[in-house]
């Protein structure tokens, strides 16, 4: 007979180790070494001569001969989840929804199992194990989630739940969460690498065998990370981050990995008393309207995936007697908030190194890709010369230590997005096409040009920070 040796295998990795260890030294898992059996080499060969070959139970087909349509994505009802799920849900997919403690996750797909029943008109099954039926209720009462359609169990035990989905035999399914479902089968504590495996694997299988397609609620770790073995990203076709400050009503969906569509899309919605809402245009939120120009404010594009928002960059100036002057940053990143202070200053002849400075983004953004360099240059050199840019100007641009401004991706889109919005002039590197455009634009090459061209002066003083150049 072949002689077994005993293999340890890494579930996250893949790595083998010759015994059993706690953490696995290739990828730094806790709990994901486990044995598995291994013939020699003179016995594979020898049983896999011997084998025999077995009838499939399902004939191979020709790829043209599968019927396309089957895999057809039905909307959710919820737009900004379908834009980000690339026009809806496909039936038999797994969709695994990640994000931290009280960002709206289960209020999110409450609403979702709500709008599949009310406009499909097909049965909704929510299983929860971290709340009671009650609880839920009472949510769904105040975000008018109450449907006849849509069954609602309280349940961690994965054969249980098994058993609702044979009775109900929904069209969608939201599991809340599956760190905290239970297979009975399976050794280790809820929570643990292998019962979250196991329970995610047979989910999938479920979803895969009888098309229905499951909505899987996942914790994440202190690094924001889904927590869990690695595997359970794998398994699953579809991995959203639900994002959102707790300070902000504002949450976002990304799109970590899609089978059938692209990760570029990013859904906005607002959470408020009554529930969360989509969020069709975000810009208004990150703009503060008013009828005049305000000294140190300027008005930036980002682009958070393929999606091009507007953002206001606020800047502050304060003269102070202390020996380091406090750099104040939100929303900003701030490393780049302070090179280009560095810059403004050396390349731009605007002298804040005896001020306090203060920037921050409006509306709880986060503003750290480069193109919002040129508007933070200028909104600081705005507030310390107290003069405000023109009334309906955009600034785009990346700021390099030579002083130079650079080009930025997605330009023709940011412009676009400025130019819906009603925005008449923009502030730009070189190289723009002007082609069908009724925006006024202003190309610069450098911090100085950008400076004289919305109208501020450029100034300096190695004694006080006082006087024109």
């Amino acid at each position: 007979m072949a002689k077994v040796k005993s293999l340890y295998r890494c579930a996250d990795c893949a790595h083998e180790v010759a015994k059993w260890v706690g953490r696995c030294p290739s990828c730094g898992g806790w709990g994901t070494i486990a044995e598995t059996a291994m013939a020699s080499a003179s016995a594979s060969v020898t049983v896999s001569s011997g084998r025999r070959a077995m009838l499939p139970s399902t004939a191979a087909t020709p790829i043209s001969q599968i019927d396309a349509n089957a895999t057809q994505s039905r909307s959710t009802g919820v737009s900004e989840l379908d834009r980000v799920l690339g026009g809806g849900i496909i039936p038999g997919s797994v969709v695994l929804l990640s994000g931290e403690p009280g960002v709206g996750k289960s209020t999110l797909l409450l609403e979702v199992a709500h709008r599949w029943a009310r406009s499909r008109g097909e049965i909704a099954l929510y299983v929860t194990a971290e709340e009671s039926a009650g609880q839920v209720r009472l949510r769904a009462d105040r975000t008018g989630a109450v449907h006849e359609k849509v069954y609602l169990a309280a349940e961690s035990d994965l054969a249980t739940i098994l058993g609702h989905v044979e009775q109900v035999r929904p069209t969608l399914l939201v599991v809340d969460s599956v760190q905290t479902m239970l297979a009975g089968d399976v050794d280790g504590v809820i929570g643990g690498v292998t019962q979250v495996r196991s329970v995610t694997a047979a989910l999938t299988s479920l979803a895969k065998a009888s098309g229905i397609a499951v909505l899987l609620v996942g914790h994440v770790t202190k690094d924001g990370a889904v927590a869990g073995p690695r595997t359970l990203e794998h398994l699953v076709d579809v991995v959203l981050q639900f994002e959102g400050d707790k300070h902000s009503a504002l949450r976002m969906v990304r799109g970590v990995k899609n089978r059938f569509g692209s990760t570029d899309e990013v859904g906005c919605f607002e959470m408020r008393e009554a529930g969360i809402v989509c969020v069709d245009d975000p810009s208004g939120l990150f703009l503060h309207h008013r009828d005049d120009a305000v000294p140190g404010t300027a008005v930036t594009v980002a682009m958070d995936g393929k999606r091009p928002m507007l953002g206001e960059v606020q800047g502050l100036t304060v003269d102070t007697q202390a020996p380091a002057p406090r750099r104040a940053v939100s929303g900003l990143d701030y490393n780049r908030v302070s090179m280009v202070l560095a810059v403004l200053q050396s390349r731009g002849g605007v002298y804040v190194g005896k001020q306090d400075v203060y920037a921050a983004t409006v509306g709880g953004m986060r503003l750290t890709e480069p193109a919002a360099d040129l508007a933070v240059a200028l909104a600081i050199a705005s507030a310390s010369q107290d003069r405000a840019l023109p009334s309906g100007m955009i600034v785009l641009g990346e700021v390099g230590l030579a002083g130079e401004v650079r080009q930025v991706t997605g330009l023709t889109r940011r412009l676009a997005e400025a130019e819906r919005l009603g925005f008449t002039e923009a502030l730009v590197p070189q190289g723009v096409e002007r082609a069908g455009r009724t925006m006024k634009l202003h190309e610069v090459t450098d911090l100085r040009a950008a400076l004289a061209m919305s109208g501020l002066r450029q100034r300096r003083s190695r004694e006080r920070g006082e006087g024109d150049d």
